[in-house]
């Protein structure tokens, strides 16, 4: 047997010539690689850049993310909210010149904040929040640097923030990978320095992690994925490596005009926040940054006692790295004032609410009413009947099109009344819309409706002449006695709740699973409704006590009225004692969407 036998003084004289080399550059991939390897803190520079590349990879893959949708229905819009919330963030950024990381990490908080869309956007933007609490206090200055130990730190802090903005956190989604991740960041940040190793470890886990969903959600193991928001932060994390490796191409953008926040509004109205008389005449806002080293939390609390006692409408958030500020006040000279015992006060904003308020009061003779209604909907005919039941605004969404935080704070904004109810509509927006709270210095009212046929249940039992405490008791009940079922089409083989489902069939759900499939939109709708009807004369529930009394369909695009009324005479029929309609839904998605009452 031959025995190959290194040369100590080869290997020395090897290690040699090498080091003569690297007086000249060599770009190939290995040369690269070590050169990375050398990058043991992050500049302003580079965090833009790897969170630029975070959005551009998860970007191209967001339909893939999508498909991961545990239920086989074409409403699977995971990738999209998480990339649409990524790209908020990159345009707040990318217009930040130079690499103040303080800065980037407001812009990275300040964007998520404004594009959440959502679940998986606010979580998303949770995390992101959090992780730029910890950047913005690495080093304000330009030359700042950010260290792996930094990074785990804020992956750590974002874990924290994400779990906190969710009421009942379940495990085997994208909670549990950044959690994991975090976890395993911190301890490889002990010994690992570089941030290619540190990136590479951390998805690695991430990977690790994600493989282990389905073990702790049953439903994703019934589907065969793993979760997709899971999925959609490790593509985020393989961005910021894709960087990391030199790829600048990852980073190369162009983003298309932004079409209208909102369009097809129920009314057209002025935008201003408040025609009331203004008690409080200046709306100042600006940020203490530089916070002084004998400033406490305490000095802060003091100081947003102070702005309560000198105005209305005062927010006071942050900490000792920076401190955002807004009060409505007539002594805004005060605010400043104690503003700047705390530290120092930039991006100063004082406009004149008084003047706003007469210009509009000469343009337009509106009075603020005393509530209001915001709706998400999607269908001209959905959008017809919620004017009819006077809503006021309405925002185009809803299945594969969330609207963003920012996007329903704004329709609250633009409705002239003291207090504003949001209807949802859907599971997916009721964490967008109770985020736009802290977006808007309107009164808003959330009623989690989690389908369009809740939402019309309830803003049908609207009074003006009722409170606000008493409309929105109204809204909850009438939402709980309503049963929402759909139909639409599978966009993938998979087996679920008993049944196999073949891409392209016709499916039939209730709210929480799917009820019958087959070929026929008429036939699946008519054994859908048949069996939902059938189980709850059987087994009476609570949510509809006294049984089934009425049945709506609402049709959506591809279904002609023709086609609704031959299924409503085939129902009523096998169900003389109910009463059943139809109306143009114009829904897309969906052929049709059923309330049972």
């Amino acid at each position: 047997m031959k025995t190959n036998v290194i040369n100590i003084n080869d290997v020395k004289k090897a290690a040699n010539a090498s080091g003569k080399k690297k007086k000249e550059r060599c770009d190939c991939p290995s040369c690269e690689v070590k050169r990375v390897n050398a990058v043991t803190n992050l500049s302003g520079a580079m965090l833009k850049k790897i969170f630029i590349g975070g959005y551009n990879l998860l970007d191209k893959n967001k339909e893939a993310i999508d498909n991961l949708n545990v239920f086989p229905v074409p409403d699977g819009d995971t990738g999209h909210n998480m990339a649409l919330t990524m790209k908020s963030v990159v345009k707040e950024i990318d217009g930040i010149v130079g690499g103040n990381i303080t800065e980037l990490a407001e812009g990275i908080s300040k964007g998520a904040l404004k594009g959440a869309r959502g679940n998986s956007g606010v979580i998303t933007s949770q995390i992101l929040k959090g992780m730029a609490s910890v950047f913005g206090k690495s080093n304000g200055k330009s030359s700042g640097k950010i260290s792996t130990k930094t990074f785990a730190l804020a992956m750590t802090e974002g874990a924290k923030v994400a779990y906190s903005a969710v009421t009942v956190p379940k495990e085997g989604t994208i909670l549990t990978i950044i959690r994991v991740m975090a976890e395993e960041a911190e301890k490889i940040a002990k010994v690992k320095t570089n941030f290619l190793d540190f990136f590479a470890s951390v998805i690695e886990e991430g990977e690790r992690i994600l493989a282990k969903t389905p073990d702790m959600l049953p439903v994703l193991k019934k589907a065969g994925v793993v979760d997709a928001g899971g999925r959609g932060i490790i593509t985020i994390f393989r961005g910021f490596l894709a960087v990391m490796h030199g790829k600048e191409e990852a980073v190369k953008l162009c983003f298309d005009a932004d079409s209208a926040v909102i369009k097809d509004t129920a009314e057209e109205v002025a935008e201003i926040e408040n025609l009331d008389d203004i008690e409080f005449a200046y709306c100042t806002e600006f940020f203490i940054t530089s916070i002084k080293k004998t400033t406490m939390m305490s000095d802060i609390d003091a100081f947003r006692e102070k702005l309560m006692s000198i105005g209305d409408s005062a927010i006071c958030v942050g900490d000792l790295n920076m401190v955002k500020v807004h009060v409505h006040t007539n002594e805004p000279n005060i605010a400043l004032g104690e503003a700047l015992r705390l530290g120092e006060v930039s991006k100063i904003k004082i406009e004149n609410m008084l003047e706003q308020n007469r210009e509009l009061r000469a343009s337009r003779n509106i009075v603020d009413k005393e509530q209001g209604i915001v709706a998400v909907s999607n269908g001209e005919g959905l959008n017809n009947l919620f004017k009819e039941l006077g809503v006021d605004f309405i925002i185009k969404g809803g299945q594969t099109m969330n609207p963003s935080s920012q996007e329903i704070a704004t329709a609250a904004d633009r409705v002239h009344a003291k207090n504003v109810f949001i209807f949802p509509n859907n599971k997916n927006i009721i964490l967008s819309a109770m985020n736009a709270q802290s977006l808007t210095d309107k009164h808003i009212i959330v009623i989690p409706t989690k389908t369009i046929n809740e939402g019309v249940a309830s803003i049908i039992n609207f009074s003006s002449e009722a409170t606000v405490e008493e409309n929105t008791s109204n809204f909850i009940a009438s939402s709980s006695f309503v049963k929402s079922a759909s139909v639409t089409y599978a966009v993938r083989d998979t087996k679920m709740d008993k049944i196999d489902i073949k891409q392209g069939d016709i499916i039939g759900l209730d709210d929480k699973s799917i009820v019958v499939k087959g070929k026929s939109v008429s036939e699946t709708t008519v054994n859908l409704v048949s069996s939902l009807i059938n189980e709850t004369i059987h087994s009476p529930n609570q949510t509809l006590k006294n049984g089934i009394e009425t049945v709506t369909l609402f049709f959506g695009e591809g279904v002609k009225q023709n086609n609704a009324n031959e299924v409503i005479e085939k129902l009523q029929k096998k169900f003389p004692n109910i009463e059943f309609s139809s109306l143009d839904g114009g829904q897309s998605v969906y052929y049709y969407l059923i309330s049972l009452e």
